[in-house]
C-alpha cells in the first residue's frame, strides 16, 4: 500500500469516526433529559402537562425531555393523587422547612403559588397575605437551584390595578436574582381546553438566553371545544368512586355555585372551593361530576384522584390543567435548546 491509499483510508476512517461522533453527541441531546423542580405541586397537573406523554380527547400530547427530581406539596391528599399519577416522588410538609432538601442545581422551577389572596373571590390581600406570600418561597428557591428558566402561575387577578404593586414586586424579586422576566394572562379555551379559565404565567430566564416565546392558542371561538363535546359520553354512567364520577348533592344556592353547564359553550372556570361551587350538568339534575370536572380541566381519564368529593374538588379547582402546561412547555424547550 503506498502512501496516499494510506493516507485515504486514514481519513476515511477519521471521517466515519468524527461522523459517528456526531451522530452520538446529536442522539444524547436528543434524549437528554432537563431537570424540574415543582413547587407547589398539588395534584400534578402542571408536571403532568411538562413531562407530557398523555392522552385527553383522543389527542395525543407527546412525551418531553423533563424530568422531575423535587416536587413538595402541604396537602396531604393532593401528595396521595400525586404519587399515584406522576412517576416521582413528592415531598409533602411546609415548603419553608423543606428548601434545604433542594437539589443544588436544577434546569427548571415551576409551581403555581398559592393564589387566595389574590382571587376575586378572595381577600384581595395580594402578596401580603399568608397564602399569596408563598411566593417568596419561590424566589428563594430560584435563588438557591439559579434555574436557567423558572415559570410561575397564578390567577388572572394577579393583572388587576388593586394588585399592580403585588405584581411589580413578584417581578422586582425574580429580576433582582439576575433574570429577564415576562408574564402573560392565557386563556386555556384557546388552546383546546374545555373551559373559560384565565391564568397568568410569569416566566423568567437568565439572561444572555433566548428571550422566551408565548405560545399562541390554536383555537378561537368558532371551534372552541364544547361541554358537550367534552362529558357527554358520560351522561348515563353511573356514579362509580373508582373513577371518581361522584357529584355533590348540594342545591342551588344564590352564590356563584348556582351555575348552570350550557351543552354548546365551554364551562365556566372551575373552581377550589368545595362542596356546591362546581357547574350544574346541561341536561341532568345534578352537579357534575369530579370525573367531568377533571375532563373540563383536561386531566386523562387515567388519572385517579385518591381522595373523597370535596379533597378532589379541591384539587382539580386548583390545578393547572395539564394541556396548556404541555404547551408551555414546548415554548420552555425553545429557550432550552438554544442557550
Amino acid at each position: 500500500m503506498d502512501s496516499s491509499t494510506a493516507l485515504l483510508g486514514s481519513n476515511v476512517q477519521l471521517a466515519t469516526t468524527n461522523s459517528n461522533r456526531k451522530l452520538a453527541v446529536a442522539t444524547a441531546k436528543s434524549t437528554a433529559k432537563f431537570s424540574v423542580v415543582s413547587m407547589f405541586s398539588g395534584c400534578g397537573g402542571m408536571d403532568l402537562g411538562f413531562v407530557g406523554g398523555f392522552e385527553v380527547f383522543g389527542q395525543r400530547f407527546a412525551s418531553n425531555p423533563f424530568e422531575i427530581i423535587w416536587a413538595n406539596e402541604l396537602n396531604p391528599f393532593a401528595c396521595a393523587t400525586y404519587r399515584k399519577n406522576i412517576d416521582h416522588p413528592i415531598q409533602e410538609g411546609d415548603v419553608w422547612q423543606l428548601l434545604d432538601t433542594l437539589p443544588k442545581k436544577a434546569d427548571i422551577v415551576v409551581g403555581g403559588f398559592p393564589c387566595q389572596d389574590i382571587s376575586i373571590n378572595g381577600k384581595l390581600r395580594g402578596i401580603d397575605g399568608a397564602r399569596s406570600g408563598l411566593y417568596r418561597a419561590m424566589v428563594e428557591a430560584v435563588s438557591r437551584v439559579k434555574p436557567k428558566v423558572f415559570v410561575a402561575e397564578n390567577v388572572k387577578g394577579l393583572l388587576m390595578k388593586t394588585h399592580q404593586s403585588s405584581l411589580a414586586k413578584v417581578i422586582t424579586d425574580f429580576e433582582a436574582l439576575g433574570y429577564i422576566v415576562s408574564y402573560q394572562a392565557y386563556k386555556a379555551v384557546e388552546f383546546g381546553v374545555p373551559q373559560n379559565r384565565e391564568r397568568v404565567f410569569i416566566v423568567g430566564q437568565l439572561k444572555g438566553s433566548k428571550p422566551f416565546v408565548p405560545p399562541t392558542g390554536h383555537l378561537t371561538s368558532g371551534n372552541y371545544m364544547s361541554a358537550f363535546e367534552a362529558i357527554d359520553d358520560l351522561r348515563h354512567l353511573p356514579e362509580d368512586q373508582s373513577i371518581n364520577h361522584v357529584w355533590s348533592r348540594a342545591e342551588k344556592s344564590s352564590d356563584q355555585g348556582s351555575r348552570k353547564l350550557t351543552a354548546k359553550k365551554p364551562a365556566a372556570t372551575i373552581r377550589a372551593e368545595c362542596h356546591g361551587n362546581n357547574q350544574f350538568h346541561y341536561a341532568l339534575r345534578r352537579r357534575i361530576s369530579m370525573r367531568e370536572a377533571a375532563r373540563f380541566q383536561t386531566f386523562p381519564d387515567d388519572f385517579i384522584f385518591q381522595s373523597k368529593l370535596r379533597e378532589t374538588e379541591r384539587q382539580i379547582g386548583n390545578a393547572v390543567p395539564p394541556v396548556l402546561a404541555w404547551h408551555i412547555a414546548q415554548s420552555v424547550l425553545e429557550v432550552l435548546r438554544t442557550r
